[in-house]
């Protein structure tokens, strides 16, 4: 379970990059790095793709202004969605970290099923800031549960949010 002052757990993940499939651990990706982390319940939905991560990738400059290393967006989809998303977005700077089994969502007590959507397992919208694999900051969204009984609510996951805890540390 995700707690502050804890640290990450070591899972690989599968990303396709430069048409390769590639398995970078989550120390590969998070040691030695001040990172962003925020997630999304699903690939190409209405509030991910319109809201959520254009916003993380249009504040991404603010970020690196304020000494984080890397902003990665984390969902409970596979590497050839997440890579088509980030192809439909023009994404140019937020790294998309594909978690296709879940584990990793699984591990931080974040993976919920979403049965009225259809949509299984996903990840429960989240941030964190994370600093050397440790969990510096977490801001998870009001209302978690296994029955879709939620609005989808995504009011302390964004970048603001974010943005007003790294400048007032």
């Amino acid at each position: 379970m995700i707690q502050v002052g804890g640290t990450l757990p070591e899972v690989d993940f599968s990303l396709l990059e430069n048409g390769e499939i590639t398995n970078p651990g989550t120390n590969e990706l998070f040691s030695d790095k001040r990172v962003v982390l925020f997630a999304v319940p699903g690939a190409f939905t209405p509030t991910c793709s319109s809201q959520q991560l254009p916003a993380y990738e249009g504040l991404y400059d603010k970020f690196k202004d304020l000494g984080v290393d890397a902003v990665y967006c984390i969902s409970v989809n596979d590497a050839f969605v997440m890579n088509a998303w980030s192809r439909a977005l023009r994404l140019e700077k937020v790294k998309l970290i594909p978690d296709g089994s879940g584990a990793f969502t699984r591990s931080l007590g974040m993976l919920v099923n979403k049965p009225a959507q259809g949509f299984g397992l996903r990840s429960w919208r989240y941030s964190a800031y994370v600093d050397d694999r440790e969990i510096v900051k977490f801001f998870e969204e009001p209302g978690l549960n296994e029955l879709s009984t939620d609005d989808d609510p995504y009011e302390v996951s964004g970048p603001a949010t974010m943005l007003r805890y790294l400048g007032g540390r």
